[in-house]
């Protein structure tokens, strides 16, 4: 059972995660900047605020979290601890990331979603997926 310091400790940890420029969006946009793909970042006009976008392509990269974005969750993994809010919130996430791709995807946008875990093992292949896109 979660005190109150408890809940309040773990109030202050969530509100301080970062949800732009995240190490894997900084990592990710590196190597893209190295290979001379020029995109813009954080672009509030274009539905669902794609971390990287290719406006003249119409490509939009997002960096998902595998937590954040319920990968973790629906691979059975819940937080022990407050379960009812999270399974409510992650399933939350989980249907605004489907909304957001299929608004994009009706309006001419190719969405390409990379966890972090895809990002931090294989960037190349990340960097190059995204690269093969922006040349068709």
């Amino acid at each position: 059972m979660m005190n109150e310091e408890n809940i309040s400790k773990r109030s202050k940890n969530m509100s301080a995660i970062k949800s732009k420029d995240t190490s894997i969006e900084v990592i990710l946009r590196k190597e893209l900047w190295k290979r001379g793909l020029r995109y813009r970042k954080n672009d509030k006009t274009i539905f669902g605020n794609p971390d990287i976008i290719f406006k003249s392509k119409r490509i939009a990269v997002f960096c998902d979290s595998e937590f954040w974005h319920g990968k973790k969750f629906l691979n059975g993994e819940i937080p022990k601890t407050n379960s009812e809010f999270w399974i409510r919130k992650l399933n939350k996430n989980i249907e605004r990331d489907k909304t957001v791709n299929k608004i994009l995807k009706k309006t001419g946008w190719t969405v390409l979603r990379f966890s972090d875990k895809e990002i931090k093992l294989s960037l190349n292949l990340v960097a190059n997926i995204i690269e093969n896109y922006l040349k068709q």
